[in-house]
């Protein structure tokens, strides 16, 4: 999903939970980029990437219902 940089700068100012989540999916993004750099990954750091990824989806999922919101309201 594209997201109008407008409308992102605008979400991101007015509601603090679309901020919150908005920062720790760019953690979780570098978090998951460093463990994929990795060669081998044990058994922990296979389950540590799931749940990453898992986290990542489910706060990326609330951001677009957050976003969508915006979109229907009138301006």
């Amino acid at each position: 999903m594209e997201i109008d940089p407008t409308l992102l700068e605008k979400v991101q100012g007015e509601n603090e939970e679309f901020k919150k989540l908005y920062q720790e999916h760019l953690d979780l993004k570098h978090r998951v980029e460093e463990l994929n750099k990795m060669n081998f990954l044990t058994p922990e750091l296979e389950l540590e990437k799931k749940t990453v990824q898992k986290q990542k989806l489910k706060g990326k999922d609330r951001m677009t219902q957050i976003i969508e919101q915006y979109q229907a309201s009138p301006s």
